[in-house]
């Protein structure tokens, strides 16, 4: 396990500072955010995230209350981590108590310590150990000693894979990117307009950015590249020039860094491989709930089936929808291909129709209903019934769920059975359809909707975007034309099915 310690020099003064630390540090298993008005289950090692306690008597109750349990840690934010009765009852108490940054927000703050949690449980000597070790957080410290400036290391697509725990100098743009784990928009726009990643792709060595007028210091990077591919890049914060000498060693450990970031990613690349292969395994029913929640670390809520259809040849958008799918519900990738389609696996409640926003294309995006996890293959049918009638036009719009589409679903379904069933050629509809055909007229549409708007010929007519005289001259010559009692309900329930037939099939 990892220290109390190591995880506040991780996360770094920008997020985090250490006001008691008792000797010896305690280790850390898990956060748990102690809510407002409840009662905490703790264990031992957990890190105690006092949301919204804002008194002191509060926070000593809390602290109290986790030393009990024998937690790591109690987490307030000023001024009440710093009140003396709230200090004196940790040290008292012999529990470590951390001091959160005013602006921190509670959940961003989870996210990276559970990273951190993470990582250490990946290699449990990576936080402490050395450098060498391969763990990228430690190689970002070495870093940070050579260019002697905080140092984070980010991917081709600007998220922060690791960042130095030397965080001192610094402003809002780094914050920012700590905390979300990849440059803000606004602060990589800033970057693009000042040609930065321009540079980046040309292979410069180095690359100066002088401060900006906002207060953002200024950045030496340094592009990581193998073989002439960029894998990503090293950004520092620096107070002003730095000498050619210390740009040079800065420069020197790009090699390093860039080992590690191709032995990252072809981990990354046999465990989504891993995850593909046995996600395709449930989807078509293969593999049971049980290896589906452990192995793709799922939980037990419901999830639905997504499949995304990417249209013509275009690779490079399958690619682009691939990665995103790939970055998955928990720790594991979870995607899949299955006849040219892509799959993945959200809870219920996720945003999965974002997948539909590419920036180029416009791919259709399908979901299946939300199911437990040992109803997948179900799921997956009905997201492909869903997508069928995108893909047909029949459904407006790049995406649509099962349940939400649930009355075209039906229409569509009873337009299909009643076409096999030889419907639509019964009674005289056949013999309007072929006088509309002859005559180039829309006497069909117009019994359609005069069924579909029943005593309302109004909303009829503007359905058909006639004048509603239009409208009712129509309907007379229907009925001149073909012998229908359009006062007995059986007849006109008899045509909508096959009006419908004639539509949706």
């Amino acid at each position: 396990m990892v220290s109390v310690r190591s995880v506040v020099d991780r996360v770094g003064p920008t997020l985090l500072h250490a006001v008691q630390l008792p000797d010896p540090c305690p280790a850390v298993a898990d956060v748990v955010i102690a809510e407002p008005g409840a009662s905490a289950q703790l264990a031992a090692g957990d890190l105690v995230l006092g949301v919204a306690t804002g008194d002191p008597d509060a926070a000593v109750e809390l602290i109290d209350h986790s030393a009990a349990a024998g937690a790591a840690a109690v987490l307030l934010k000023p001024p009440v981590a710093r009140k003396p009765q709230v200090r004196r009852a940790a040290k008292a108490a012999g529990i470590a108590l951390i001091e959160v940054r005013a602006a921190t927000a509670w959940a961003q703050l989870v996210w990276l310590l559970r990273t951190v949690l993470d990582a250490a449980a990946e290699e449990p000597e990576s936080l402490e150990g050395d450098p060498g070790s391969g763990d990228l957080f430690r190689l970002a410290d070495a870093v940070a000693a050579v260019v002697d400036a905080p140092v984070t290391i980010e991917d081709t697509n600007s998220r922060v894979l690791a960042y130095s725990a030397r965080q001192d100098i610094t402003d809002p743009a780094r914050v920012s990117t700590i905390m979300g784990r990849r440059i803000p928009d606004d602060v990589l726009a800033k970057f693009r307009s000042r040609g930065v990643f321009r540079e980046l792709s040309r292979g410069r060595q180095t690359i100066f950015v002088p401060a900006q007028r906002d207060g953002t210091l200024p950045r030496l990077i340094v592009p990581i590249r193998m073989g002439g591919e960029l894998l990503g890049s090293m950004w520092a914060v620096v107070r002003g020039p730095v000498s050619d000498e210390r740009a040079a060693a800065f420069a020197d450990t790009a090699p390093v860094v860039a080992l590690h970031l191709l032995r990252r990613r072809a981990h990354a690349d046999a465990q989504r491989r891993a995850s593909a292969e046995l996600l395709r395994a449930v989807l078509e029913g293969k593999a049971g709930p049980r290896a589906a929640i452990a192995e793709l670390e799922l939980t037990d809520e419901p999830h639905r089936v997504v499949v995304v259809d990417t249209p013509g040849d275009d690779e490079g958008l399958r690619l682009a929808l691939m990665e995103r799918m790939s970055l998955g519900i928990g720790r594991r990738p979870i995607a899949t291909e299955l006849g040219g389609l892509l799959y993945t696996v959200v809870p219920d409640g996720a945003d999965w129709p974002s997948l539909a926003d590419a920036s180029r294309g416009a791919p259709r995006v399908a979901a299946g209903s939300a199911v437990k996890i040992g109803e997948l293959p179900r799921s997956r049918a009905e997201a492909e019934e869903t997508l069928s009638l995108l893909r047909a036009g029949v459904i407006e719009g790049p995406s649509g769920s099962f349940d939400g589409l649930w009355t075209a679903l039906a229409l569509h379904r009873t337009a299909t059975a009643a076409s096999a069933a030889g419907v639509a050629g019964l009674g005289p509809l056949e013999q309007l359809r072929e006088y509309d055909r002859i005559n180039r007229t829309d006497y069909v549409e117009t019994l359609y909707e005069w069924l579909r708007h029943p005593g309302d010929p109004r909303s009829a007519a503007q359905a058909l975007r006639i004048h509603p005289n239009t409208f009712r001259y129509r309907m007379r010559r229907v009925l001149e034309l073909v012998p229908l009692d359009l006062d007995d309900p059986d007849v006109r329930l008899a045509l909508l099915v096959q009006l419908v037939a004639v539509r949706w099939s």
